[in-house]
């Protein structure tokens, strides 16, 4: 059985090599990068499934990169970085890292938190990969997403009428197809800063959602809740 791939950006080398070290005992096999263009070259010769990324690189944008990787590459992203601040944490979440881990961090942690993300990756990394959205929307079920409308149609012509939450949570799960998503990844993608800690709308947004969409259909659920994890679309999902 191959080993699990990862790789760690850090432009600090004995960062970088500590991590290294540490998963590599424990099994992994993990590549060091110490800028962007590095990174982007291992993306296309020899692609992690999960890439472990700092944000405070010199004279690059930590955020385009996650940007980048998440609009290009189907990988696990875990943000490590010195910039505890919740902003920063928020953007992190919102440009689709699937966790975010402040430094110091303890190794240990780091490694579960690394373990958790592949674990909830595992459907999508054994699944056929997605389509690049086209910037129009995407396909669905017998739905079509319009993003410039800002509105859902069946095949069969009706349109369904979402509110903006609804329509902005739908958005999200195409953008993110495969995978499954915490609530508070939903709340930070959906609602950033205005979200509280106890907030509870996207569960009720997530509930609406599923009847309208499956208000007619006798089938598996298109958003299938995941115990413990958080939510996922259960359907490929293909760029207008």
């Amino acid at each position: 059985m191959s080993q699990t791939h990862l790789a760690v950006l850090d432009d600090e080398p004995e960062i970088t090599l500590l991590i290294a070290r540490y998963l590599g005992a424990q099994g992994y096999r993990v590549s060091q990068a110490h800028d962007g263009a590095a990174l982007m070259a291992l993306m296309r010769d020899d692609p992690p499934e999960l890439v472990l990324l700092d944000l405070g690189l010199p004279g690059e944008d930590g955020f385009a990169i996650a940007r980048q990787l998440r609009e290009h590459h189907r990988c696990g992203l875990v943000i490590v970085s010195g910039r505890g601040e919740a902003i920063d944490k928020v953007v992190g979440l919102e440009v689709g890292a699937d966790d975010y881990v402040t430094k110091p961090f303890d190794l240990r942690e780091l490694l579960a938190r690394v373990k958790a993300v592949l674990r909830r990756l595992e459907p999508l990394l054994a699944a056929p990969p997605a389509a690049p959205s086209t910037g129009q929307g995407w396909r669905f079920g017998h739905y079509c997403v319009e993003l410039a409308a800002r509105r859902v149609r069946h095949d069969d012509g009706r349109e369904i009428a979402l509110t903006g939450g609804e329509f902005d949570l739908l958005v999200t799960f195409c953008r993110h197809p495969g995978r499954v998503l915490s609530r508070d990844f939903l709340l930070d993608a959906t609602r950033g800063r205005e979200a509280g800690p106890f907030d509870r709308t996207v569960d009720v947004q997530v509930g609406r959602l599923r009847r309208k969409l499956e208000a007619d259909s006798q089938a598996d659920p298109l958003i299938k809740s995941v115990r413990g994890a958080g939510y996922l679309l259960t359907v490929p999902v293909e760029p207008l």
